[in-house]
């Protein structure tokens, strides 16, 4: 360690605070890209309940921590010649410390708009129109089947009629749900 006894105070920390805060983000960037960082008991992000909210990251966690100590020893190092006034230095470093943090979020926040749920529920289809595939028996006497668009997808599910036989072929409108799988339609 030759080469950090030769080295200021200040600079001297911000490489020792520099090494392990790297070290730390490789470990960590090596499990997210594993799978390892969410599930399975080896988390590289030890998240608390610090929030009291329903927000999918935390502000205090290792992995914001180490964000922060990236941006702001990084920065010390490299603008140590640069800036002669010290106490600027460390303004300006904290100041991109947390720029890194706030990064973070807005990455996360992006990534979280991509995931979509596309799994179908049955209640997606109350108000939308379909068309009636198998003739519906009048007065819930029996069972037809319609084809309706959820989300992009036609679904072919039992439907019932609280009025006159729809037709094949005829459009309709689903007004309700009985028995939490059986649409009840009527003519448009």
């Amino acid at each position: 360690m030759e080469i950090f006894e030769n080295l200021e105070p200040l600079l001297k920390s911000f490489w020792f605070v520099a090494i392990p805060a790297s070290l730390i983000f490789v470990i960590q960037t090596v499990m997210t890209f594993m799978g390892t960082d969410s599930s399975d008991g080896l988390s590289a992000d030890f998240d608390g309940d610090l929030s009291g909210g329903d927000a999918p990251f935390q502000l205090f966690s290792l992995r914001n921590l180490i964000n922060f100590l990236l941006g702001f020893s990084w920065t010390g190092i490299s603008l140590y010649t640069a800036i002669p006034n010290k106490p600027v230095l460390i303004i300006i470093a904290f100041f991109v410390g947390a720029l890194f943090v706030f990064l973070f979020f807005i990455i996360i926040r992006q990534v979280q708009k991509l995931a979509e749920d596309n799994s179908f529920k049955i209640a997606n289809t109350l108000n939308k129109t379909a068309e009636v595939y198998l003739t519906i028996p009048e007065n819930k006497k029996g069972k037809g089947k319609i084809m309706v668009s959820v989300k992009g997808a036609f679904h072919e599910l039992d439907a019932m009629t609280e009025k006159d036989r729809i037709q094949s072929g005829s459009i309709v409108k689903v007004v309700k749900i009985e028995n939490n799988n059986i649409l009840i339609v009527e003519t448009i």
